[in-house]
């Protein structure tokens, strides 16, 4: 009798010590948090694709900020991600950023480009609805992640940066602001934002692909266009915005000049910076390829657009 309780006590320890055991080890192995994506989604018939990067701090917070960085003409998410320095700004600050890539032409190189209105090449010449794209992408993205849907912006680099000002025409209900690089305004409909739309412009005198200026343009489906001066767009912004102050010169040096239009309404400011250094290229970040113009040193694209972003959010 003895015999059998001890041996029924010492069943019990024994089971009693492998669930706790157990119970460990299933802590030890929890499945590691994953920060970068590679995904699609289907829109109007096309596979589009993008890639994503969730900051260190996604899992402990909320509410985050979306970027939306949009490649040039004939690049591509991981190259525009790999030469503007954009994942590296977005880890260090807290926001999520997202890569979406371009539709590819049917010619031999495949070349991706954005469907800004005149341009850019196969996605312009085919009308792709590159705007429902990104609104298709944008609610898949806040039904997934822990996005605060009033902190959703966009940039771009030339054809992408058309096409960040296509979206702030057309797309204002999820675009809180945005900032563009070596590029213009090209939509072939009337731009009417349904907010006043706050616009951070980065340019150089050196860039020939979309001259600030205007006039012809010498890049990826730009060479037979005719090219709006950037002073003339953002005065149609500073228009839309009912801004009070327009143009003033705030900077001028060496390096670069700074022109702002201020007292808008809701406080949408607009900022022109005007390097004198570099070319068609992402300020602070690399050459876009390896025939590409060297970027300007004066400014720091990924710092100016985040800095401008934190300034806005949806009403």
């Amino acid at each position: 009798m003895v015999f059998k309780i001890l041996y029924s006590s010492l069943l019990f320890g024994l089971l009693i010590i492998s669930q706790g055991c157990k119970k460990d080890n299933s802590a030890n192995d929890s499945d590691p948090k994953e920060f970068r994506f590679t995904d699609n989604i289907k829109v109007d018939g096309l596979e589009r694709t993008y890639l994503l990067n969730l900051p260190p701090n996604y899992y402990s917070g909320e509410n985050f900020s979306l970027v939306i960085a949009l490649h040039g003409g004939g690049g591509s998410a991981t190259q525009f991600e790999s030469t503007c320095f954009l994942t590296q700004k977005a880890d260090k600050a807290g926001f999520i950023v997202v890569y979406p890539n371009g539709v590819k032409s049917d010619g031999p190189l495949k070349l991706q480009t954005w469907n800004a209105g005149t341009c850019c090449d196969f996605a312009a010449a085919n009308n792709i609805d590159d705007v429902n794209f990104i609104r298709q992408l944008i609610n898949t993205l806040l039904a997934k992640y822990k996005i605060n849907p009033k902190k959703v912006y966009a940039t771009g680099h030339s054809n992408g940066g058309m096409m960040s000002y296509r979206l702030a025409c057309e797309l204002s209900d999820k675009i809180a602001a945005i900032a563009v690089n070596s590029c213009t305004l090209v939509t072939t409909q009337p731009c009417n934002p349904g907010h006043p739309m706050p616009v951070l412009h980065m340019h150089s005198v050196n860039d020939l692909h979309v001259p600030y200026l205007g006039g012809q343009g010498g890049g990826t489906g730009t060479y037979d266009l005719y090219l709006p001066p950037v002073d003339s767009v953002l005065n149609v912004f500073a228009s839309f915005d009912k801004c009070t102050n327009n143009a003033q010169v705030i900077t001028d040096n060496d390096k670069y000049t700074l022109t702002k239009w201020s007292d808008c309404d809701n406080n949408a400011g607009i900022q022109f910076y005007l390097t004198k250094d570099g070319g068609h290229a992402w300020p602070g970040g690399l050459p876009g390829s390896s025939m590409g113009d060297t970027p300007s040193t004066a400014i720091n694209a990924n710092d100016l657009l985040w800095d401008f972003f934190q300034q806005f959010q949806l009403p």
